[in-house]
Protein backbone atom coordinates (compact mmCIF):
# COMPACT_ATOMS: atom_id res chain seq x y z
CA UNK A 1 0.00 0.00 0.00
CA UNK A 2 1.14 3.61 -1.08
CA UNK A 3 2.16 5.16 2.25
CA UNK A 4 1.24 9.07 3.16
CA UNK A 5 4.54 9.35 5.00
CA UNK A 6 7.18 7.27 2.83
CA UNK A 7 10.64 7.19 5.55
CA UNK A 8 11.97 7.02 2.31
CA UNK A 9 10.96 10.48 0.23
CA UNK A 10 12.52 8.85 -2.72
CA UNK A 11 8.59 7.37 -3.35
CA UNK A 12 7.41 11.36 -4.01
CA UNK A 13 8.82 13.22 -6.53
CA UNK A 14 8.34 16.74 -6.36
CA UNK A 15 9.80 18.96 -8.98
CA UNK A 16 9.28 22.34 -9.56
CA UNK A 17 9.80 22.63 -13.87
CA UNK A 18 8.35 26.24 -13.59
CA UNK A 19 7.75 29.16 -11.96
CA UNK A 20 4.47 28.42 -9.47
CA UNK A 21 4.07 24.97 -10.47
CA UNK A 22 5.10 21.63 -8.97
CA UNK A 23 3.81 18.23 -10.89
CA UNK A 24 3.21 15.61 -7.79
CA UNK A 25 3.90 11.52 -8.58
CA UNK A 26 2.43 9.02 -6.75
CA UNK A 27 1.84 4.97 -7.64
CA UNK A 28 -2.03 6.40 -8.67
CA UNK A 29 0.22 8.40 -11.43
CA UNK A 30 0.82 12.05 -12.16
CA UNK A 31 -1.24 15.27 -11.77
CA UNK A 32 -0.42 18.77 -11.62
CA UNK A 33 -0.91 21.66 -9.47
CA UNK A 34 -0.24 25.47 -9.12
CA UNK A 35 0.59 27.03 -6.65
CA UNK A 36 1.49 30.42 -5.51
CA UNK A 37 5.39 31.67 -4.52
CA UNK A 38 5.28 32.08 -1.29
CA UNK A 39 3.78 28.30 -0.98
CA UNK A 40 7.18 27.01 -2.90
CA UNK A 41 9.33 29.04 -1.52
CA UNK A 42 9.16 27.82 2.03
CA UNK A 43 12.21 27.48 4.41
CA UNK A 44 13.80 23.81 3.53
CA UNK A 45 14.03 21.80 6.46
CA UNK A 46 17.45 20.69 6.82
CA UNK A 47 18.07 17.00 8.79
CA UNK A 48 20.93 15.41 9.68
CA UNK A 49 21.71 12.49 12.43
CA UNK A 50 24.70 11.58 15.34
CA UNK A 51 26.33 8.71 15.42
CA UNK A 52 24.22 8.13 17.95
CA UNK A 53 21.66 8.46 15.37
CA UNK A 54 20.35 10.78 17.39
CA UNK A 55 18.42 13.57 14.88
CA UNK A 56 18.23 17.23 14.07
CA UNK A 57 16.24 18.67 11.80
CA UNK A 58 16.20 22.95 11.49
CA UNK A 59 14.30 25.20 9.67
CA UNK A 60 16.61 27.98 9.00
CA UNK A 61 14.82 31.36 9.25
CA UNK A 62 15.34 35.52 10.02
CA UNK A 63 14.73 37.40 12.79
CA UNK A 64 16.29 37.99 16.38
CA UNK A 65 14.56 34.65 17.84
CA UNK A 66 14.58 30.95 17.86
CA UNK A 67 12.74 28.30 19.29
CA UNK A 68 14.71 24.89 20.39
CA UNK A 69 13.20 21.52 21.20
CA UNK A 70 14.01 17.81 22.55
CA UNK A 71 11.18 15.62 21.45
CA UNK A 72 11.28 12.14 22.58
CA UNK A 73 9.93 9.08 21.46
CA UNK A 74 8.20 8.51 25.09
CA UNK A 75 5.22 8.79 26.77
CA UNK A 76 2.63 6.98 29.20
CA UNK A 77 2.03 4.79 26.21
CA UNK A 78 5.31 3.05 26.87
CA UNK A 79 4.51 2.18 30.35
CA UNK A 80 2.92 -0.79 32.48
CA UNK A 81 0.42 -0.33 34.77
CA UNK A 82 3.04 -0.59 37.34
CA UNK A 83 4.90 2.38 35.78
CA UNK A 84 2.18 4.74 34.77
CA UNK A 85 2.97 8.06 35.32
CA UNK A 86 6.76 7.68 35.45
CA UNK A 87 6.97 9.96 32.13
CA UNK A 88 4.88 12.73 33.53
CA UNK A 89 6.71 13.10 36.68
CA UNK A 90 10.46 12.87 35.11
CA UNK A 91 9.33 15.89 33.08
CA UNK A 92 8.36 17.20 36.30
CA UNK A 93 11.98 16.02 37.69
CA UNK A 94 13.65 17.67 35.06
CA UNK A 95 13.54 21.74 36.33
CA UNK A 96 14.58 20.29 40.21
CA UNK A 97 17.81 20.33 39.62
CA UNK A 98 21.36 18.76 38.10
CA UNK A 99 24.84 17.57 38.67
CA UNK A 100 25.58 20.94 37.61
CA UNK A 101 22.70 23.13 38.69
CA UNK A 102 20.22 24.00 41.28
CA UNK A 103 16.68 24.80 40.73
CA UNK A 104 17.13 28.35 41.20
CA UNK A 105 20.23 28.14 38.65
CA UNK A 106 18.21 26.87 35.88
CA UNK A 107 15.70 29.23 36.08
CA UNK A 108 18.39 32.05 36.41
CA UNK A 109 20.23 30.84 33.23
CA UNK A 110 17.15 30.51 31.16
CA UNK A 111 16.24 34.33 32.48
CA UNK A 112 19.15 36.05 31.83
CA UNK A 113 18.78 34.73 28.34
CA UNK A 114 15.62 36.28 28.55
CA UNK A 115 14.27 32.87 27.43
CA UNK A 116 11.86 30.31 28.59
CA UNK A 117 11.75 26.55 29.18
CA UNK A 118 8.85 24.44 28.81
CA UNK A 119 8.05 21.17 28.98
CA UNK A 120 4.73 18.95 27.93
CA UNK A 121 4.33 15.25 27.96
CA UNK A 122 1.74 13.13 25.71
CA UNK A 123 0.84 9.59 25.52
CA UNK A 124 3.14 8.75 23.07
CA UNK A 125 6.00 11.68 23.44
CA UNK A 126 7.74 14.10 25.83
CA UNK A 127 8.46 16.99 24.60
CA UNK A 128 11.35 20.00 25.86
CA UNK A 129 10.83 23.20 24.48
CA UNK A 130 13.27 26.79 25.06
CA UNK A 131 12.74 29.83 23.39
CA UNK A 132 16.06 32.52 22.85
CA UNK A 133 17.69 35.07 20.89
CA UNK A 134 19.65 33.75 18.05
CA UNK A 135 23.36 33.61 20.06
CA UNK A 136 22.05 32.07 22.81
CA UNK A 137 20.89 28.66 20.84
CA UNK A 138 23.96 27.05 21.77
CA UNK A 139 23.52 27.88 25.65
CA UNK A 140 19.91 26.24 25.19
CA UNK A 141 20.99 23.37 23.71
CA UNK A 142 23.53 22.64 26.51
CA UNK A 143 20.76 23.32 28.99
CA UNK A 144 18.44 21.22 27.46
CA UNK A 145 20.89 18.71 27.28
CA UNK A 146 21.52 19.17 31.33
CA UNK A 147 18.14 19.06 32.01
CA UNK A 148 17.47 15.67 30.35
CA UNK A 149 20.42 13.56 31.02
CA UNK A 150 22.25 14.77 34.35
CA UNK A 151 18.88 15.78 36.51
CA UNK A 152 19.66 15.23 40.16
CA UNK A 153 16.21 13.20 40.66
CA UNK A 154 16.88 13.96 44.60
CA UNK A 155 14.51 11.95 46.88
CA UNK A 156 13.64 15.20 48.64
CA UNK A 157 13.10 17.11 45.63
CA UNK A 158 10.99 13.55 44.27
CA UNK A 159 8.68 13.72 47.92
CA UNK A 160 7.83 17.63 47.05
CA UNK A 161 7.03 17.13 43.60
CA UNK A 162 4.36 14.39 44.45
CA UNK A 163 2.07 16.60 46.11
CA UNK A 164 2.42 18.85 43.11
CA UNK A 165 1.28 16.42 40.75
CA UNK A 166 -1.54 15.78 42.54
CA UNK A 167 -2.93 19.08 42.61
CA UNK A 168 -2.52 19.05 39.17
CA UNK A 169 -4.40 16.08 39.03
CA UNK A 170 -7.49 17.75 41.09
CA UNK A 171 -7.29 20.92 38.58
CA UNK A 172 -7.56 17.78 35.63
CA UNK A 173 -10.44 16.15 36.82
CA UNK A 174 -12.13 19.89 37.36
CA UNK A 175 -12.33 20.05 33.80
CA UNK A 176 -15.14 17.97 32.27
CA UNK A 177 -13.08 18.24 28.53
CA UNK A 178 -9.95 16.29 30.19
CA UNK A 179 -12.20 13.70 32.00
CA UNK A 180 -14.15 13.00 28.74
CA UNK A 181 -11.21 12.20 26.70
CA UNK A 182 -9.25 10.14 29.17
CA UNK A 183 -12.63 8.03 29.99
CA UNK A 184 -13.04 7.84 26.02
CA UNK A 185 -9.30 6.33 25.73
CA UNK A 186 -10.41 3.97 28.55
CA UNK A 187 -12.89 2.78 27.33
CA UNK A 188 -11.74 2.54 23.54
CA UNK A 189 -8.29 1.33 24.73
CA UNK A 190 -9.28 -1.52 27.33
CA UNK A 191 -6.21 -3.32 29.14
CA UNK A 192 -3.27 -1.55 26.88
CA UNK A 193 -1.14 1.33 27.33
CA UNK A 194 -3.21 3.86 25.54
CA UNK A 195 -6.17 3.72 28.15
CA UNK A 196 -3.90 4.83 30.72
CA UNK A 197 -3.52 8.30 31.67
CA UNK A 198 -0.72 10.43 31.05
CA UNK A 199 -0.20 11.49 34.60
CA UNK A 200 -1.39 7.54 36.35
CA UNK A 201 -3.02 7.07 39.08
CA UNK A 202 -2.96 8.42 42.75
CA UNK A 203 -0.92 5.29 43.74
CA UNK A 204 1.71 5.36 41.55
CA UNK A 205 2.29 8.91 41.99
CA UNK A 206 2.70 8.58 45.92
CA UNK A 207 4.86 5.65 45.23
CA UNK A 208 7.27 6.22 41.91
CA UNK A 209 10.86 6.06 43.33
CA UNK A 210 14.23 7.21 41.93
CA UNK A 211 14.99 3.47 40.18
CA UNK A 212 12.06 3.65 38.39
CA UNK A 213 12.55 6.89 37.00
CA UNK A 214 16.29 6.18 36.56
CA UNK A 215 15.43 3.25 34.78
CA UNK A 216 12.99 5.27 32.27
CA UNK A 217 16.07 7.64 31.42
CA UNK A 218 18.22 4.81 30.47
CA UNK A 219 15.69 3.36 28.47
CA UNK A 220 13.77 5.54 26.63
CA UNK A 221 16.12 8.96 26.46
CA UNK A 222 18.54 7.21 23.78
CA UNK A 223 19.73 8.64 20.69
CA UNK A 224 17.45 6.75 18.32
CA UNK A 225 14.50 8.07 20.26
CA UNK A 226 15.35 12.06 20.28
CA UNK A 227 14.68 14.54 17.73
CA UNK A 228 16.63 17.92 18.23
CA UNK A 229 14.97 20.44 16.48
CA UNK A 230 15.07 24.34 15.91
CA UNK A 231 13.27 26.91 13.94
CA UNK A 232 13.86 30.60 13.47
CA UNK A 233 16.98 32.77 13.75
CA UNK A 234 19.40 29.40 13.78
CA UNK A 235 21.69 27.59 11.43
CA UNK A 236 21.92 23.74 10.52
CA UNK A 237 25.13 23.54 11.16
CA UNK A 238 25.26 25.37 14.58
CA UNK A 239 22.59 23.31 15.90
CA UNK A 240 24.34 20.02 14.72
CA UNK A 241 27.66 21.07 16.59
CA UNK A 242 25.99 21.94 19.74
CA UNK A 243 24.05 18.51 19.35
CA UNK A 244 27.23 16.91 18.75
CA UNK A 245 28.82 18.41 21.81
CA UNK A 246 25.80 18.24 24.45
CA UNK A 247 24.65 14.54 23.25
CA UNK A 248 26.72 13.14 21.10
CA UNK A 249 27.68 10.45 24.16
CA UNK A 250 24.14 9.51 24.38
CA UNK A 251 23.40 5.72 23.65
CA UNK A 252 21.65 5.03 20.75
CA UNK A 253 19.84 2.50 22.31
CA UNK A 254 17.49 -0.15 20.37
CA UNK A 255 15.20 0.56 17.94
CA UNK A 256 12.00 2.34 19.22
CA UNK A 257 9.73 -0.51 20.36
CA UNK A 258 6.48 1.38 21.73
CA UNK A 259 3.80 -1.00 23.12
CA UNK A 260 1.25 -0.22 20.39
CA UNK A 261 -1.99 -1.11 20.43
CA UNK A 262 -2.83 -1.94 16.64
CA UNK A 263 -5.16 -1.55 14.53
CA UNK A 264 -8.36 -2.92 14.56
CA UNK A 265 -8.46 -3.04 18.92
CA UNK A 266 -10.86 0.02 19.39
CA UNK A 267 -13.52 -1.66 22.08
CA UNK A 268 -17.56 -0.88 21.48
CA UNK A 269 -18.65 0.41 24.85
CA UNK A 270 -20.41 3.60 27.09
CA UNK A 271 -19.05 5.18 30.59
CA UNK A 272 -21.57 6.93 31.94
CA UNK A 273 -21.04 8.90 35.03
CA UNK A 274 -24.34 10.96 36.39
CA UNK A 275 -24.06 13.92 38.29
CA UNK A 276 -27.42 15.95 37.71
CA UNK A 277 -25.83 18.82 39.86
CA UNK A 278 -24.12 19.71 36.20
CA UNK A 279 -26.26 22.21 34.30
CA UNK A 280 -25.06 20.58 31.46
CA UNK A 281 -24.52 16.79 29.39
CA UNK A 282 -20.95 16.21 28.27
CA UNK A 283 -21.01 14.08 25.74
CA UNK A 284 -18.40 12.77 23.14
CA UNK A 285 -18.91 9.88 20.65
CA UNK A 286 -16.12 8.24 18.82
CA UNK A 287 -14.51 5.16 16.37
CA UNK A 288 -11.44 3.86 15.48
CA UNK A 289 -10.12 6.52 13.72
CA UNK A 290 -6.04 6.17 11.75
CA UNK A 291 -2.92 6.58 12.69
CA UNK A 292 -0.11 9.33 11.78
CA UNK A 293 0.96 7.36 8.50
CA UNK A 294 -1.77 5.88 7.13
CA UNK A 295 -2.84 6.68 3.48
CA UNK A 296 -6.17 8.25 4.89
CA UNK A 297 -5.26 10.12 7.12
CA UNK A 298 -6.10 13.14 5.50
CA UNK A 299 -9.42 11.91 4.41
CA UNK A 300 -10.12 11.91 7.80
CA UNK A 301 -8.56 15.10 8.67
CA UNK A 302 -11.44 16.71 6.21
CA UNK A 303 -14.06 14.62 7.61
CA UNK A 304 -13.47 16.13 10.80
CA UNK A 305 -13.20 19.76 8.56
CA UNK A 306 -16.63 18.63 6.95
CA UNK A 307 -18.46 17.89 10.27
CA UNK A 308 -17.34 21.64 11.94
CA UNK A 309 -16.65 22.53 15.16
CA UNK A 310 -18.76 25.23 17.11
CA UNK A 311 -18.91 27.74 19.72
CA UNK A 312 -22.41 29.44 21.19
CA UNK A 313 -20.20 32.30 22.10
CA UNK A 314 -19.26 32.83 18.22
CA UNK A 315 -22.70 33.21 16.61
CA UNK A 316 -23.77 31.64 13.60
CA UNK A 317 -25.16 28.23 14.36
CA UNK A 318 -27.31 26.73 11.39
CA UNK A 319 -25.89 29.35 8.95
CA UNK A 320 -22.71 27.94 8.98
CA UNK A 321 -21.73 25.49 6.04
CA UNK A 322 -21.56 22.28 8.92
CA UNK A 323 -24.93 20.40 7.96
CA UNK A 324 -24.73 18.90 11.93
CA UNK A 325 -23.99 21.99 13.50
CA UNK A 326 -26.89 23.60 11.59
CA UNK A 327 -28.82 20.83 12.39
CA UNK A 328 -27.79 20.55 16.23
CA UNK A 329 -28.80 24.26 16.80
CA UNK A 330 -32.12 24.68 14.88
CA UNK A 331 -33.52 24.52 18.32
CA UNK A 332 -30.51 25.61 20.28
CA UNK A 333 -30.04 22.44 22.08
CA UNK A 334 -26.11 22.54 22.24
CA UNK A 335 -23.79 24.76 23.88
CA UNK A 336 -20.68 23.59 21.66
CA UNK A 337 -19.61 21.22 19.26
CA UNK A 338 -15.88 19.92 18.99
CA UNK A 339 -15.20 17.48 15.69
CA UNK A 340 -11.80 15.70 16.97
CA UNK A 341 -8.94 13.38 15.18
CA UNK A 342 -6.97 11.74 17.86
CA UNK A 343 -3.74 9.98 16.03
CA UNK A 344 -1.17 7.93 17.01
CA UNK A 345 1.10 5.59 15.48
CA UNK A 346 -0.94 2.94 14.32
CA UNK A 347 -3.95 3.56 15.79
CA UNK A 348 -6.67 6.54 16.61
CA UNK A 349 -10.06 7.80 17.66
CA UNK A 350 -12.65 10.00 15.26
CA UNK A 351 -15.66 11.77 16.85
CA UNK A 352 -17.66 14.45 17.98
CA UNK A 353 -17.62 15.92 21.75
CA UNK A 354 -20.64 18.16 22.46
CA UNK A 355 -21.79 19.97 25.66
CA UNK A 356 -25.79 20.47 25.49
CA UNK A 357 -28.80 20.55 27.05
CA UNK A 358 -30.05 17.04 28.74
CA UNK A 359 -33.23 16.60 27.81
CA UNK A 360 -31.16 16.70 23.94
CA UNK A 361 -28.78 14.39 24.68
CA UNK A 362 -30.55 11.54 22.88
CA UNK A 363 -31.51 13.38 19.53
CA UNK A 364 -28.09 15.06 19.66
CA UNK A 365 -25.99 12.58 20.61
CA UNK A 366 -28.10 10.49 17.57
CA UNK A 367 -27.86 12.98 15.02
CA UNK A 368 -23.69 12.08 15.02
CA UNK A 369 -23.39 8.80 13.73
CA UNK A 370 -26.15 10.12 10.98
CA UNK A 371 -23.99 12.70 10.14
CA UNK A 372 -20.97 9.73 9.39
CA UNK A 373 -23.36 8.13 7.28
CA UNK A 374 -24.63 10.95 5.19
CA UNK A 375 -21.06 11.30 4.78
CA UNK A 376 -20.74 7.93 3.43
CA UNK A 377 -23.75 8.14 0.81
CA UNK A 378 -24.18 12.31 -0.52
CA UNK A 379 -21.74 14.60 0.67
CA UNK A 380 -21.59 17.44 -2.12
CA UNK A 381 -18.72 18.43 -4.35
CA UNK A 382 -19.05 22.10 -2.32
CA UNK A 383 -18.60 20.65 1.08
CA UNK A 384 -15.54 18.94 -0.19
CA UNK A 385 -14.34 22.06 -1.89
CA UNK A 386 -14.90 24.23 1.10
CA UNK A 387 -13.19 21.90 4.00
CA UNK A 388 -10.09 21.71 1.29
CA UNK A 389 -9.73 25.53 1.56
CA UNK A 390 -10.31 25.51 5.09
CA UNK A 391 -8.15 22.49 5.90
CA UNK A 392 -5.07 24.08 4.06
CA UNK A 393 -5.96 27.96 6.06
CA UNK A 394 -5.41 25.84 8.99
CA UNK A 395 -2.55 23.84 8.35
CA UNK A 396 -0.74 26.97 7.93
CA UNK A 397 -2.32 29.00 10.92
CA UNK A 398 -0.67 26.24 12.68
CA UNK A 399 2.40 27.40 11.63
CA UNK A 400 2.65 31.11 12.99
CA UNK A 401 5.67 31.71 14.75
CA UNK A 402 8.09 29.62 15.39
CA UNK A 403 7.34 27.42 18.52
CA UNK A 404 4.30 26.61 16.22
CA UNK A 405 7.17 25.48 13.66
CA UNK A 406 9.63 23.60 15.71
CA UNK A 407 6.78 21.87 16.95
CA UNK A 408 5.86 20.63 13.72
CA UNK A 409 9.23 19.46 13.17
CA UNK A 410 9.99 17.20 15.74
CA UNK A 411 6.58 15.61 15.96
CA UNK A 412 6.78 14.52 12.14
CA UNK A 413 10.24 13.32 12.21
CA UNK A 414 9.60 11.56 15.33
CA UNK A 415 7.21 9.84 13.72
CA UNK A 416 7.92 9.97 9.88
CA UNK A 417 11.40 10.71 9.71
CA UNK A 418 11.20 13.27 7.43
CA UNK A 419 9.15 16.78 7.58
CA UNK A 420 7.01 17.32 4.89
CA UNK A 421 6.78 20.78 3.03
CA UNK A 422 3.35 22.67 2.91
CA UNK A 423 3.79 22.50 -1.04
CA UNK A 424 3.09 18.61 -0.41
CA UNK A 425 0.44 18.77 2.34
CA UNK A 426 -1.39 20.71 0.03
CA UNK A 427 -0.84 18.43 -3.09
CA UNK A 428 -2.38 15.79 -0.35
CA UNK A 429 -5.37 17.53 0.35
CA UNK A 430 -6.26 18.42 -3.56
CA UNK A 431 -5.61 14.83 -4.30
CA UNK A 432 -9.00 13.74 -2.33
CA UNK A 433 -11.95 13.07 -4.22
CA UNK A 434 -15.68 12.52 -3.35
CA UNK A 435 -15.46 8.93 -3.68
CA UNK A 436 -12.69 8.86 -0.86
CA UNK A 437 -14.58 10.45 1.29
CA UNK A 438 -17.74 8.08 1.16
CA UNK A 439 -15.19 5.71 1.01
CA UNK A 440 -13.42 6.39 4.49
CA UNK A 441 -16.88 7.52 5.74
CA UNK A 442 -18.31 3.77 5.15
CA UNK A 443 -15.32 1.92 5.89
CA UNK A 444 -14.88 3.77 9.73
CA UNK A 445 -18.22 4.47 10.93
CA UNK A 446 -21.06 2.27 9.30
CA UNK A 447 -21.43 -0.77 11.40
CA UNK A 448 -18.65 0.00 13.52
CA UNK A 449 -18.09 -0.54 17.30
CA UNK A 450 -18.72 3.03 18.87
CA UNK A 451 -17.43 4.43 21.72
CA UNK A 452 -19.72 6.65 24.19
CA UNK A 453 -18.89 8.86 27.42
CA UNK A 454 -21.30 11.24 28.85
CA UNK A 455 -20.46 12.94 32.48
CA UNK A 456 -23.42 14.89 33.77
CA UNK A 457 -27.46 14.66 33.97
CA UNK A 458 -27.49 11.65 31.54
CA UNK A 459 -30.81 10.15 31.72
CA UNK A 460 -31.32 10.85 27.85
CA UNK A 461 -28.09 9.61 26.74
CA UNK A 462 -28.70 6.15 24.52
CA UNK A 463 -27.54 2.97 25.97
CA UNK A 464 -24.67 1.03 23.36
CA UNK A 465 -27.40 -1.02 21.71
CA UNK A 466 -29.14 1.81 20.40
CA UNK A 467 -25.84 3.82 19.45
CA UNK A 468 -24.20 0.80 17.90
CA UNK A 469 -27.86 0.48 15.97
CA UNK A 470 -27.00 4.09 15.13
CA UNK A 471 -23.96 2.93 12.84
CA UNK A 472 -26.54 0.68 10.62
CA UNK A 473 -29.39 3.74 9.75
CA UNK A 474 -28.04 4.32 6.45
CA UNK A 475 -30.97 5.05 4.33
CA UNK A 476 -31.07 8.67 4.18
Amino acid sequence: MFSLFPRNAASIKISKPQFGRRFFASEKGQSEAVFPPHLLNTPVTSIGKLSNDMRVATEEGYGETATIGVFIDAGSAFETAQTNGVAHFLEHMAFKGTATRNKKQIERDIENMGGSLNAYTSRESTTYIARVFKDDVPKAVEILADILLNSELSESAIEAERSTILREMEEVNKDHGEVIFDHLHAAAFQGTPLGRTILGPVENIKSINRGQLRDYIKNHYTGRRMVLAGAGAVRHDELMSAANKHFGNLPAGGTSTPTRVGPGKVTGSVISVRDDTLPHVHVAVAVEGVGWSHPDFYTMQLMQTIIGNWEKNVGGGKNLSSKLVGELTSNDSIRSLNTFTTCYGDTGLFGSYIVGDPENAFWATRAIPLEWARLGQIVTDGEIERAKNRLKASTLMSLDGTQAICEDIGRQVLHHGRRMPPAETFLRIDAITKQDVMRVAKERCEDVDPVLVAIGPTFNVPDYNLLRSFTLWNRL
